[in-house]
């Protein structure tokens, strides 16, 4: 019995000094944390100059054929750190900073579009010496995404897409209705409060975080906001219908069931526009599936490979 007593209270000294640490040094403890997940997914931190002078800062892992990811406005490169825990055993992922977030270049009167960002991330591909890639993108990175295999079909393998952005036509979400009811769009911040209600408007079921930690994210985009701002106009005012009409390049589609950002219904419109396109709907999932439902989009994205002749299924989680 006072071993059971000695385990009990070793255990309470243990969360009571990572309660003390994520309320009295958040900032470490989110940086902690971020770097667990890295390691975790077997992601490594790289940087690159080009020859343009644009800096790129992306994390990479794991070996075979190259999967470049895209994250969504306002992310960075460590929203596809879960996934790509499921990834790295198969793929050479790497997951950019996107041009004017995170850690990359952000100079503010940079044309941020997404034919000026395939460019760029172009020119990326091209300095790391990959002549093909495979492309994923969630929401505004899915956007460029499906921008850079139209520019350049011959040089992408396949597409998946979580969620996309730039497919206007599609039934309109609860997002575009606020927007458009002369609301602030709820993608955007300009509070440490806001953030919170962004994830919970993001995701159906968001995992429990400490506000600290989310406070620590938080001043990291509000540093970004007034090119946020610049960037919203960008990108929500390019469409790529006509862009990707019958492109024929394999893809999957991943879309969240509870979507509020992008109607769910913009699957199929997407699905319609391209011929080799299947589709998968995640439910009770938001706009963000790779970070709420990680392990089942990872499956679906497997499963797509290995449809296309490519390895491999994906290991349990309990493994």
């Amino acid at each position: 019995m006072f071993a059971l007593y000695s385990i009990v209270a070793v255990f309470l000294v243990l969360v009571i000094a990572a309660v003390g640490f994520i309320y009295l040094a958040p900032e470490r403890f989110t940086h902690w944390a971020i770097k667990q997940a890295r390691q975790r997914a077997g992601l490594i931190r790289k940087e690159i100059d080009l020859p343009d002078g644009l800096h790129y800062v992306y994390l990479e892992g794991g070996k075979g054929e190259p999967l470049m990811l895209l994250h969504g406005f306002g992310g960075s490169k460590d929203n596809f750190a879960m996934v790509a825990r499921y990834l790295t055993p198969h793929f050479q992922v790497i997951i950019p900073d996107e041009f004017g977030f995170g850690e990359s270049s952000r100079p503010l009167d940079g044309d941020y579009t997404p034919p000026a960002q395939a460019e760029h991330l172009h020119a990326l591909t091209q300095a790391l010496g990959l002549s093909r890639v495979h492309v994923g993108g969630n929401s505004m990175g899915g956007q460029i995404a499906l921008t850079y295999a139209a520019r350049y079909p011959t040089e992408v393998t396949s597409l998946w897409l979580l969620d996309s952005a730039g497919v206007w036509s599609a039934p309109k979400s609860e997002m575009m209705k606020i927007v458009e009811e002369g609301g602030r769009n709820p993608l955007l911040i300009k509070s440490e409060n806001d953030f919170a209600q962004v994830i919970k408007f993001l995701m159906s079921k968001p995992p429990f975080t400490p506000r600290p930690m989310l406070n620590v994210l938080a001043r990291a985009r509000l540093q970004n906001l007034e090119l946020e701002q610049r960037i919203l106009k960008q990108f929500s005012g390019d469409s790529v219908e006509k862009r990707i009409a019958g492109l024929s390049t394999p893809t999957m589609i991943v879309w969240g069931e509870k979507d509020r950002v992008f109607n769910v219904a913009t699957a199929e419109v997407l699905h319609k526009l391209m011929p080799k396109s299947q589709v998968v709907i995640l439910p009770d999932t938001g706009h963000v599936p790779m970070m709420e439902r990680p392990e089942e989009s990872a499956e679906a994205y497997l499963r797509f490979r290995k449809s296309l002749g490519l390895p491999p299924m994906i290991e349990s989680s309990q493994s």
